[in-house]
Parts: C-alpha cells; structure tokens; sequence
C-alpha cells in the first residue's frame, strides 16, 4: 500500500537532495527514497523527517497524511 506525502515536493522546495535531507533527519539515503516512493516507515522516522525539514510536530499534516 502507498503512503501519501508530501516529502519530495518539501525537500525539492528547500532545494535539498535526498543524501542532505538523510544526513539532516539521521537516517540513510535508501530511506528518504523509499518514504518519497510511498512506501510506510515508523513513527519515529516520520518525527525526524518533519523536523529536518524545518516543521514542528503540530505541522505533520503539511508532510504526512495517514
């Protein structure tokens, strides 16, 4: 099942790469790819993502929507 977000075009806007957002956030590259591909990952990982790309948790909405 695909997973709706907004990862890429938020990444893409701050014109950071994938390898950048993964060393931001504190996870590998395949990560982000995969998570920008549909695929789920856990929570946690969706907390680090949301921060590195400069968003409080309150804003998860704006890049996750499940």
């Amino acid at each position: 099942m695909k997973n709706k977000n907004n990862v890429k075009k938020l990444r893409e806007r701050k014109m950071i790469s994938k390898a950048e957002l993964a060393r931001l956030a504190g996870v590998s590259p395949v990560t982000i790819d995969r998570i920008e591909g549909g695929m789920p990952c856990r929570m946690e990982t969706k907390r680090k993502i949301i921060l590195a790309l400069g968003y409080s948790l309150t804003e998860k909405d704006k890049v996750f929507q499940d």
